[in-house]
């Protein structure tokens, strides 16, 4: 099963790669961009009928620091 984690920054946290990247925008003359915020797609291949809270303990040990991210999990099940 296929189960991708989308770990981002909480919101008043300070985003120096969104900042730079901002600010490398702005110099290409791209003026419309207001704000970035950069996170990171992780991509993990688990056994079939791995169970949601087992992915949630993963990405609380280790995937996200909780303290300044937070993460979604999409294991692509719907219904």
């Amino acid at each position: 099963m296929q189960v991708r984690v989308l770990v981002r920054l909480k919101p008043g946290v300070l985003d120096p790669q969104g900042r730079a990247v901002h600010h490398a925008l702005e110099g290409l003359g791209f003026d419309g961009v207001q704000d970035v915020r950069i996170g990171r797609l992780i991509e993990l291949d688990v056994a079939d009928g791995t169970d949601h809270q087992t992915i949630q303990a993963m990405c609380e040990k280790l995937l996200a620091n909780t303290v300044i991210e937070s993460f979604t999990i999409d294991t692509g099940a719907t219904g």
